[in-house]
């Protein structure tokens, strides 16, 4: 997927409601995870990432500071996100616990 041609997301838009399962894609558009849930909203924001399982079964939930995803909308107007962290760095994080 080319994200050059995507629409980032401003600071004001990294709103739980529209982040939630935004699908999370990490090195060389590999599908890491997807966005179980946020804690508070904007530039402070945690994202709780679902990573691993499949269909949602057995994905280990980790929480990421906002800042280090890139939120953007494709040209069908569907959010999801760029990172740099790779499937096995995200495993390797603690796992979150609400």
């Amino acid at each position: 997927m080319n994200h050059r041609n995507h629409v980032r997301l401003t600071e004001t838009e990294l709103m739980p409601d529209l982040l939630a399962h935004a699908t999370i894609y990490g090195p060389d558009d590999e599908d890491i995870g997807s966005v179980s849930h946020v804690h508070g909203s904007g530039s402070m924001a945690q994202v709780i990432i679902d990573v691993g399982g499949f269909l949602g079964i057995g994905a280990k939930p980790v929480a990421v500071p906002v800042s280090q995803l890139d939120f953007m909308r494709d040209e069908d107007g569907e959010v999801h996100a760029v990172t740099s962290w790779t499937k096995d760095q995200l495993k390797d994080m603690p796992e979150h616990h609400d």
